[in-house]
């Protein structure tokens, strides 16, 4: 079996190729898009170390499937190339979202105020991703003034970003850390 080359030297011009073969600029919405989607993705593999519940382990491991999907979903210029099977997201994947929130959410104590990200390492890591999930969606948001993006993409990683949230807070509670609560007074 011959091995496949990391490099093409397609993109040395900085240029790079979409679903379907148009070029575009790497500077492109479309890339910043899907590019802080792999970025998310990334730090969620990162995240998946730090996690000791199984059935959480395995949910971000669905997601970061999902992701790839998103990421397909945001490389293809649907004014030029039908969108393939495996990059559509459902109005079922986000309700499996939110079904997991509301799931950890009931064991969760009620929320008194706005929490400073933190309280352990995997607590902060969700936060990072969290907020890149948050900057993924601004990009996104961007794409689709100009461009096809479906709005099942868009809900998805704005209730993934909640996810993260209440992870970041079960992680907490299942490690017996205190949540840190913002002093408003600033002192």
């Amino acid at each position: 079996m011959r091995k496949s080359l990391v490099y093409t030297k397609t993109g040395d011009k900085g240029t790079t190729g979409l679903v379907g073969g148009t070029r575009v600029p790497k500077t492109h919405i479309r890339l910043e898009a899907y590019g802080t989607v792999d970025e998310l993705n990334s730090h969620l593999g990162w995240l998946h170390t730090y996690l000791l519940d199984e059935s959480d382990r395995s949910f971000i491991l669905g997601v970061q499937h999902k992701l790839f999907s998103i990421g397909s979903h945001l490389a293809t210029d649907q004014e030029k190339t039908q969108l393939k099977a495996a990059s559509v997201i459902t109005e079922a994947d986000v309700k499996r979202i939110e079904a997991e929130i509301d799931k950890l959410d009931e064991q969760l104590p009620e929320l008194h105020g706005f929490i400073i990200p933190g309280g352990s390492r995997g607590t902060a890591v969700c936060h990072v991703c969290r907020t890149i999930c948050r900057r993924a969606e601004r990009r996104i948001l961007t794409l689709s003034e100009t461009c096809t993006v479906s709005s099942e993409v868009m809900v998805f990683i704005n209730r993934l970003s909640d996810y993260l949230f209440v992870l970041s807070r079960k992680i907490n509670f299942d490690q017996q850390n205190n949540e840190i609560f913002w002093d408003n007074t600033c002192k």
